[in-house]
């Protein structure tokens, strides 16, 4: 265990924000509520972007921005959604030194300002379908904060979709949550269970919300993504109206669906461990550490001429000649390596002992660490640290592009079943009330359980146990039951759990 990071088993909570501030990915802004992602972190938020972005592009959406700024009276019409977001809302009521003739609510989501917007764009049946995806940043004025999870101004994406018919905008809706759930899966290496939210749970204003939801190592849940089927509520709000095929106007179909920065916080908190943070290759910015270690400047020559020539065989000749040339931090040689993208190789060749170096890299996640020392020049070998995995020692010739590549495929691979293991290990299944009570206090986790949700149930449930209705899940992976209020059979089961 490190010794600046408390282990996870004292103090969850504590853990997670000594994981954060040992990797360097983030920090409290003398603005309450705020962060300030630091360069370590947002390269995190980057790889997810990147890859993200271009599945949004493969299902035909395009990027485009919105003002930040929301008249209050868009945020007026649709009633439900005014006052979903009401106690969250940030409101601007001067400007230029003068009292606003209208107050500004600064962006909590965008479908209002959108709906504005399609209203003016879409006129005909042949101006749809419209697919639009937006970067940007949100406030909602929380009051209590943790980085990454919960701040007062985030990172996301909000997708927003019109559509001619209704069962093109419920495919959209659950086609982007499969997106999403399947990004979560693959590249983040997070198991998710993808489901409907009760109607007390939904997003404000919509028909409908479906959720992907993971299992964080203390057994809370955490709610990682949305789409929402809107119905025709924020149309006939903004009038976004259409003359159809059959020459009579009529109402749009819209959704929306995002992710945000707490997307990286997930990855913290279902991967890392005492020693710091674990990164999936996938979205790991670096992605192997090269450290000499030396003791003379003679075993320094031939330690570094060794590793340089390794380094060509990882990223090739014009790649070294670019990583030679270009600007990098003081005593790191950054070259690039194909891995799912561009990855970063460093040569880290700071003044500082191999175990400080060690240290550092542990910390930062990365998968590979790469040991060279006088021994390993003499015997051709390298020493390979996996951040999850083995220590191995490989013959440098061995050491080519395909077997790096291998290892942290296994890597990713490894991260994923772990984490399925741990899930599947700590879901439980309750036939009654009074078990599903002893169960959330006794046994941290998802608990599977058959009843009809509804408001006064559910606050219930969270008044008596702190925990919610996570999702309900989809027919085909339901177990159908007594409900554990009426005790009548049912088809609907749920999962509940405590959740960030």
């Amino acid at each position: 265990m490190a010794k600046n990071i408390v282990s996870m088993k004292k103090d969850y909570a504590q853990w997670y924000l000594d994981v954060i501030r040992a990797a360097g990915l983030a920090d409290y802004s003398p603005v309450r509520g705020c962060m300030v992602i630091r360069p370590s972190g947002y390269a995190i938020w980057e790889a997810i972007r990147n890859e993200l972005d271009e599945r949004f592009r493969d299902t035909g959406h395009e990027n485009a921005y919105f003002p930040i700024f929301i008249p209050e009276s868009f945020m007026k019409k649709e009633a439900e959604h005014v006052e979903g977001f009401a106690p969250e809302v940030a409101v601007v009521t001067h400007g230029g030194g003068k009292k606003l003739e209208e107050p500004l609510f600064i962006r909590p989501t965008s479908e209002t300002m959108i709906g504005a917007m399609y209203a003016r764009w879409i006129q005909s049946y042949r101006d749809l379908p419209v697919l639009i995806n937006q970067w940007a940043n949100v406030v909602r004025w929380e009051m209590r904060t943790r980085l990454f999870l919960r701040t007062s101004e985030f990172l996301w994406q909000e997708g927003h979709t019109a559509h001619e018919t209704r069962a093109e905008a419920e495919e959209e809706t659950r086609r982007m949550l499969e997106v999403y759930r399947s990004f979560v899966q693959d590249e983040l290496a997070i198991p998710v269970l993808a489901g409907e939210k009760t109607s007390t749970e939904r997003f404000a204003g919509a028909e409908a919300t479906y959720t992907i939801e993971g299992m964080m190592q203390d057994g809370k849940a955490l709610q990682m993504g949305t789409s929402h089927f809107l119905g025709q509520n924020f149309a006939r709000a903004f009038d976004i109206r259409f003359e159809g095929r059959d020459q009579k106007l009529q109402y749009a179909w819209t959704t929306s669906w995002g992710v945000s920065t707490r997307l990286i916080g997930a990855l913290i908190m279902v991967h890392s461990d005492d020693n710091g943070l674990v990164l999936p290759p996938r979205v790991a910015p670096v992605s192997m550490a090269i450290i000499p270690i030396f003791k003379t400047s003679e075993e320094l020559k031939q330690v570094r001429d060794f590793a340089m020539g390794m380094l060509g065989r990882l990223v090739g000749a014009d790649e070294l000649d670019k990583a030679q040339s270009r600007v990098s931090p003081e005593g790191r040689l950054t070259a690039f390596f194909d891995f799912h993208g561009k990855k970063k190789v460093v040569l880290d060749e700071r003044d500082m002992r191999p175990g400080e170096k060690h240290y550092f890299w542990e910390q930062q996640g990365v998968p590979l660490r790469i040991e060279i020392g006088p021994r390993d020049v003499k015997s051709g070998s390298v020493v390979v640290k996996q951040r999850f995995g083995e220590r191995l020692q490989i013959p440098a010739a061995e050491f080519t592009p395909e077997k790096a590549r291998e290892l942290l495929q296994t890597m990713q691979k490894g991260l994923f079943e772990r984490a399925k293991a741990f899930r599947e290990a700590h879901t439980y299944t309750a036939g009654t009330y009074e078990q599903l009570v002893a169960t959330l206090r006794d046994k941290p986790g998802f608990v599977r359980v058959n009843f009809v949700p509804t408001p006064d149930v559910e606050a219930r449930l969270k008044e008596e146990t702190k925990a919610t209705v996570r999702l309900i899940l989809p027919p085909e992976e339901a177990q159908p039951g007594r409900d554990i209020f009426t005790g009548e059979q049912t088809d609907i089961q749920v999962i509940v759990a405590q959740s960030y």
